[in-house]
């Protein structure tokens, strides 16, 4: 059983963004790291990137296969999880606290668009 948390918003390819403010927090869903099994390497954008709603940013690679990350929203890179640099393995422990990119949002509004917890859980269960 996947653990999905509320207040988060969800897309359909498995990223989570966690808004605060102007800043949201980008990782891929604790759903999206069974799937992968083990994670051996995170590819991250550079800070001051440009990230876009839809479309790749970087990409997770486990012992099973290599997945792109979508970004949910678009925005500027304004930090991005050094420690999964070291340790990519976070992302399986705990895959909420270890998110992958911060972003300065260019339009937090796109964030609504996004699936709520209920959603996201109803439609992995599909």
């Amino acid at each position: 059983m996947s653990t999905i948390l509320e207040g988060l918003r969800y897309a359909e390819s498995h990223e989570y963004v966690k808004v605060e403010g102007e800043f949201g927090y980008v990782g891929i869903t604790d759903y999206a790291q069974h799937e992968l099994g083990n994670v051996v390497y995170v590819d991250m954008p550079d800070v001051d990137d440009e990230v876009t709603a839809g479309e790749d940013f970087g990409a997770v690679e486990s012992v099973k296969a290599a997945s792109d990350l979508i970004s949910p929203v678009s925005g500027v890179v304004v930090e991005v999880n050094e420690a999964l640099n070291d340790s990519p393995e976070l992302v399986n422990s705990d895959p909420y606290a270890n998110w992958i990119i911060k972003v300065k949002l260019s339009d937090p509004s796109e964030a609504d668009a996004l699936m709520d917890a209920a959603a996201y859980k109803a439609f992995i269960n599909e």
